[in-house]
């Protein structure tokens, strides 16, 4: 019997080898991490800044899934423009949700998406403040939910968590 009709299908199906290298080698390599984790514990800031943006993020899809329910069993003026605004309100609550569990992974690319959506949530607070009643509320909780946010992601010991800034990119 030779050595490969012993060996499972599996094992000969194993990652694919350079020229000169030997089967061992081949299998270290193929054990070998992508790319090194993140040392040490995750920062309270980096933590707060995540579930503050998943938050957001929530809500966004909570609001989404409103609008699609009122837009088809609600009496809208229009049900088109209802379900459409619902599924772009669902769409656009990937962002930040996506942003969040970056964050809370400690991704670097997660800080950019996450800085965004800050920022484009001053424009919307303003909107629900000047709207007046109970959106006033609304307005200011979102404007301090993002402000918030904001001085926690720019804070040296989230970047440097994230391994963004002069500190990260000298190690």
């Amino acid at each position: 019997m030779s050595s490969k009709q012993s060996a499972p299908k599996s094992a000969r199906k194993s990652a694919p080898r350079e020229r000169g290298q030997s089967p061992e080698q081949t299998r270290e390599r193929s054990k070998a991490p992508a790319a090194p984790g993140p040392a040490g514990p995750r920062p309270a800031r980096l933590t707060a800044a995540a579930a503050l943006t998943g938050l957001e993020g929530a809500a966004l899809a909570a609001g989404g899934v409103y609008m699609l329910v009122m837009g088809l069993l609600g009496k809208p003026d229009s049900p088109q423009q209802a379900e459409l605004g619902g599924l772009t309100v669902l769409v656009l609550a990937l962002l930040p949700l996506a942003a969040a569990r970056g964050l809370w992974l400690r991704r670097r690319w997660s800080r950019g998406p996450a800085l965004i959506t800050q920022l484009m949530a001053f424009p919307v607070a303003w909107t629900l403040f000047s709207t007046g009643g109970a959106m006033i509320a609304a307005g200011v909780l979102l404007a301090l939910a993002a402000l918030a946010t904001l001085v926690l992601l720019v804070n040296p010991t989230a970047t440097e968590a994230l391994g963004i800034g002069p500190d990260a990119s000298s190690s």
